[in-house]
C-alpha cells in the first residue's frame, strides 16, 4: 500500500511491473484501481504499470465541498510528476479517459501517447439532431441515479446505474460482489461529480494540436451516444486511430481483458 499527498488530498496507488515503459491507467466513475485487476497482469511484463484511487473514491481521500474535473486533471499530473514516470502513456476508461484527454490538451508534454475507451463528453453531441432524443434518454436516467443517491439509497443508485446507464439490463446481479461495494461506496463521489458544471464539457480544440499518438476504442454492445463521441474525437486528433472490440461494453478491461491487454500493447509497441 503506498500513498501520496497530491494537490492537499491523500491518494491510494499501486506501482507494478518490471517492464520498461511507463503505463499509468485511470478508472472511471464509481471505481477504483481494482476496476483494472483483471488487466494489470497482462501488462507487466512489458511496462511499470501505475494504478490509483481518484480523489474521493475508495482508499483515497474524500474531501468536503464541491470537486471538479479540473482537480482530477491536476492530481493525474502531480502523481506522474511525484512518481518520476512522465512521459508516460496513460490508458483511461469512461470519466477517466475525460480525465486523460483533459491531460492531453494541458500537459502534452506528461504523456508519450494515450488509450481512451469512451469517454462521455456528451457537450461534443450538441446541436446533433439525430441523437439528441438518446442523449436527452441519458440524461434523465442519470437524473434519476443523482436523485437516488441524495436520498441516500447508494445501494440503489449503484445498481440504477450499472442496469440503466452504463453497463446494461441485468449486470449489476451478475457483478461480483466486491464490485458492487465499490460502486456503494463511491456513490457520493458521483454525485459531486455529476453537480460539477464541466463534467462532460469539452472544447476539441484542447486536443487538435496534441501530436503523440492516440488510441480511441469503443465496444459494439456499448450504449448508442458513445460512438458519436468517438468519432468526433478521432476526427479532430490529428494522430488518432479508432477500434471497436467486438462483443464488449463499456468496461472491456473488464468483460475482455485479454482482448483490451493485446491492443494496449501493440500499440504501445507500435510507437515505442
Amino acid at each position: 500500500m503506498a500513498i501520496a499527498s497530491i494537490n492537499g488530498v491523500r491518494l491510494f496507488y499501486e506501482l507494478t511491473g518490471g517492464g520498461e515503459i511507463p503505463l499509468v491507467l485511470v478508472h472511471g466513475s464509481w471505481d477504483s484501481h481494482h476496476d483494472w485487476d483483471l488487466l494489470v497482469p497482462h501488462l507487466t511484463k512489458s511496462c511499470r504499470v501505475l494504478t490509483y484511487d481518484r480523489r474521493g473514491h475508495s482508499q483515497s481521500e474524500r474531501l468536503p465541498g464541491q470537486g471538479s474535473v479540473r482537480e482530477d486533471v491536476a492530481d493525474l499530473a502531480a502523481l506522474i510528476e511525484e512518481l518520476r514516470l512522465a512521459p508516460a502513456w496513460i490508458a483511461g476508461n469512461s470519466f477517466g479517459a475525460s480525465i486523460t484527454l483533459r491531460l492531453a490538451g494541458e500537459r502534452p508534454d506528461l504523456l508519450r501517447g494515450l488509450i481512451a475507451h469512451e469517454p462521455p463528453l456528451f457537450s461534443l453531441l450538441g446541436g446533433d439532431a439525430a441523437v439528441a432524443p438518446m442523449l436527452e434518454e441519458i440524461r434523465q436516467r442519470v437524473g434519476a441515479v443523482v436523485e437516488r443517491i441524495a436520498l441516500g439509497d447508494h445501494a440503489g443508485a449503484a445498481e440504477q446505474f450499472a442496469d440503466t446507464v452504463a453497463l446494461g439490463p441485468g449486470t449489476w446481479a451478475r457483478l461480483p460482489r466486491e464490485v458492487r461495494q465499490t460502486m456503494t461506496d463511491n456513490a457520493p463521489t458521483f454525485l459531486d461529480e455529476a453537480q460539477d458544471p464541466e463534467q462532460i464539457v469539452f472544447d476539441l480544440e484542447w486536443v487538435q494540436e496534441f501530436s503523440r499518438p492516440v488510441l480511441l476504442t469503443m465496444g459494439d454492445q456499448s450504449p448508442p451516444t458513445f460512438g458519436p463521441v468517438v468519432r468526433k474525437l478521432a476526427q479532430a486528433m490529428p494522430h488518432a486511430e479508432v477500434r471497436t472490440f467486438p462483443g464488449a461494453g463499456h468496461i472491456p478491461h473488464v468483460t475482455h481483458p485479454d482482448a483490451y491487454a493485446e491492443a494496449i500493447l501493440a500499440f504501445v509497441r507500435k510507437y515505442s
